[in-house]
C-alpha cells in the first residue's frame, strides 16, 4: 500500500484503540510498563479461559505507538496464547512502516511485542 495510506491506516488504528477498563486507570499499578518504548506505553494482559485479553495505555500524543498498539489489539484480543507466542519476532518490519516511523521508534514496537510476548508466557507458565 501506498506510504500515505499506511500512514493513513495506522492512525486510523490510533483513534480505534480504547482505553484500558476504569479499574486498571484507577489502579495503574497494574499496568506493566514498556520502559525501552519512547511513548509512555503500559500494558495488561488477561487470561480468560482459553483466551488472552490485552489492554494498552498510550498517550494520544504518541499516535504511531498507539497505532501500533490498536494493530496488536485488532488482531491478537481474545486469542489462544500459542497464537500469540507463534507472532513472528520481527513482524512489525514487514508492515512497511520503517519509512514512516524513527528507527526509534521501530525498536519500542519491537520491545512492545516481547514484552506481550513475555506477559503472556508469565501468565501461561
Amino acid at each position: 500500500m501506498p506510504k500515505a495510506l499506511r500512514l493513513q491506516a495506522l492512525l486510523d488504528y490510533a483513534r480505534k484503540l480504547p482505553e484500558p477498563p476504569q479499574h486498571y486507570l484507577d489502579h495503574p499499578e497494574f499496568m506493566k510498563p514498556v520502559p525501552e518504548c519512547t511513548s509512555p506505553f503500559f500494558l495488561i494482559t488477561e487470561q480468560d479461559g482459553g483466551a488472552v485479553r490485552m489492554h494498552f495505555k498510550v498517550p494520544p500524543e504518541a499516535p504511531t505507538v498507539r497505532g501500533y498498539a490498536g494493530i496488536l489489539k485488532e488482531a491478537l484480543d481474545g486469542e489462544s496464547p500459542e497464537t500469540i507466542l507463534n507472532v513472528p519476532d520481527q513482524f512489525y518490519m514487514d508492515m512497511g512502516l520503517s519509512e514512516l516511523i524513527t528507527p526509534m521508534r521501530m525498536r519500542g514496537m519491537g520491545a512492545i511485542l516481547m514484552r506481550l510476548k513475555a506477559e503472556v508466557r508469565d501468565t501461561a507458565g
